[in-house]
């Protein structure tokens, strides 16, 4: 049990866009405590939708819209069985799951197409905010899951 109680660190918006949810994906994105270099990946990656005509910020709130799920399952033993139960997600885990799913499927898109990881966030930002896209799938897969395990919900304590 900790000494002090648990403060939540909060997370200050983006010096360029003012956007808390920018500043998440850019601490999303970083690996081994680069913040620089994710800091250019994705400042470039919004660069580049605003090129293509589209405001970056807006086109980045309708791919977490569309990735982020509204119910997923979680596992609840009960008389030595496991059951799939059914929680609807809160706010900042829908913020989680979504940008987390968006990293993952552009981390697994081919090198042969793309030649960085800001061309395949671009690509995958873009697919997501026009319901395409493997982190979409992701979120229909985890939604069906949940829709499936629905007789469960009942379990839910």
């Amino acid at each position: 049990m900790p000494r002090r109680p648990y403060k939540k660190r909060v997370v200050p918006p983006d010096p360029l866009y003012n956007s808390f949810v920018v500043a998440k994906l850019i601490n999303y994105v970083m690996v081994d405590g680069k913040k620089s270099v994710a800091k250019k990946i994705v400042y470039s990656v919004l660069e580049r939708i605003k090129k293509q005509g589209l405001d970056p910020l807006v086109t980045l709130d309708e791919a977490i819209k569309n990735t982020a799920p509204n119910y997923e399952v979680r596992p609840r033993r009960l008389g030595g069985a496991s059951y799939m139960v059914p929680f609807e997600v809160r706010k900042e885990r829908k913020l989680f799951l979504a940008l987390n799913w968006i990293i993952e499927a552009a981390k697994a898109r081919p090198n042969k197409q793309y030649h960085t990881f800001a061309d395949k966030l671009f690509a995958e930002i873009l697919d997501a905010s026009r319901n395409l896209g493997q982190a979409v799938l992701k979120k229909q897969q985890v939604e069906r899951l949940a829709e499936a395990n629905k007789a469960f919900a009942h379990l839910r304590w």
